[in-house]
């Protein structure tokens, strides 16, 4: 939508807004009602024109659920409209919807293959799910398409730079941080519960049969504390369990390779 159009969208937002107050006769009523409509004719304000105008507003003003509807309402009047499409990704990022996002710009791909800002914005949104070697290639296809941008360079910096970070000596892709790690207060309640049953190990062994039962006790514990770790990283750390994840698969795909070679 042009400065212009948007200029128009205002005053006729304005007027649909003071038409429906009760401060005005029905005569004063229609008398806006006729200006709207005169408006909407002049400047060829659309329908479609509405909701993308009501979408960017509702994005700048943070009603973020209420413009990826408006989006998807213009997208129903004009469905070839990549940048209808791009611009509801943006609002789906801003909604940690990543995955919507993605598709959105895929679609508004495949409309116009040649819209930087379709790349860009993809990009960011791989970023966020930590598809990072897909979020490079969106990102330098964005910057063939629009050298200059230094968003798009600074975003694939970023980008390669985690790539880099996640690629282990293996190859499998897995990177901790160690310090949130070894800080984090369940993991100190596991270790710590861990050297107890050691402890008690110990004086099992000198002590005999006798002392066994508090170790039995000790276990239980350390794996009660070790569910409420796991739990606990879940919620703090989705991604570390998701890399833990396609380490053991890695791994066991690596064992079942070599058996079978």
């Amino acid at each position: 939508m042009s400065s212009v159009k948007r200029l128009v969208y205002a005053v006729i937002h304005f007027l649909r807004e003071q038409s429906q107050m009760d401060t005005f006769t029905p005569d004063e009523q229609e008398s806006l009602e006729v200006a709207i409509q005169c408006l909407e004719t002049v400047f060829k304000i659309t329908l479609e024109d509405t909701h993308l105008a009501s979408s960017q507003h509702l994005i700048e003003i943070n009603m973020l659920p209420l413009s990826v509807e408006c989006y998807t309402k213009a997208i129903e009047l004009d469905p070839n409209n990549a940048v209808y499409y791009c611009n509801r990704a943006a609002a789906q990022s801003k909604l940690n919807n990543f995955r919507e996002a993605i598709k959105d710009c895929e679609s508004a791909i495949a409309i116009d293959p040649k819209y930087s800002k379709a790349y860009g914005r993809m990009g960011l949104a791989l970023t966020s799910v930590n598809k990072y070697e897909e979020a490079v290639t969106s990102y330098q296809k964005a910057l063939d398409l629009d050298p200059e941008n230094d968003s798009y360079k600074s975003n694939l910096k970023i980008a390669e730079q985690k790539l880099r970070d996640v690629s282990s000596p293996t190859g499998t892709g897995l990177s901790f941080d160690m310090a949130s790690l070894i800080n984090n207060p369940a993991f100190i309640s596991m270790v710590s519960i861990s050297q107890g049953l050691m402890s008690g190990m110990m004086s099992n062994a000198i002590g005999g049969p006798a002392a066994g039962v508090g170790g039995l006790s000790d276990l239980s514990s350390l794996i009660h504390a070790g569910q409420q770790f796991a739990q606990q990283i879940q919620q703090q750390n989705p991604e570390l369990i998701e890399q833990l994840r396609n380490h053991i698969r890695s791994r066991y795909l690596s064992g079942s390779t070599e058996e079978h070679s």
